[in-house]
């Protein structure tokens, strides 16, 4: 009798280490996904910013990362070209070239 209850407390620590084992590696992988898409979207948000910067000269803009679109009335719409995919609807000021920011969003599919 002693013998069976012996075993089943080992089989119940085995079964718990290896749940304690499997949860640790999904929350490695948790961390591991949460730094690398934070990483992209803080890229995706640096692309944004640089076509902002160079929005009143295009042409000035190497290997441009951002689709534009025109909105009329100064309005122009600036969207990433990689994942994960953000827009932003900015103002230029004709006079001084300087682009607010009027919202931001990102897409989803």
């Amino acid at each position: 009798m002693i013998i069976a209850w012996v075993l089943s407390v080992l089989v119940l620590f085995s079964s718990l280490i290896v749940y304690l084992e499997r949860m640790t590696a999904l929350e490695i992988i948790s961390i591991h996904t949460l730094l690398e898409s934070q990483k992209e979207f803080m890229n995706a948000e640096k692309a944004l910013f640089e076509c902002e910067q160079y929005l009143s000269d295009i042409s000035a803009l190497e290997n441009n990362p951002c689709y534009i679109q025109s909105m009329g009335k100064n309005l122009w719409l600036l969207s990433t070209k990689q994942k994960p995919q953000l827009e932003v609807l900015v103002a230029l000021d004709g006079d001084s070239g300087i682009a607010t920011r009027l919202n931001w969003r990102q897409v989803f599919e």
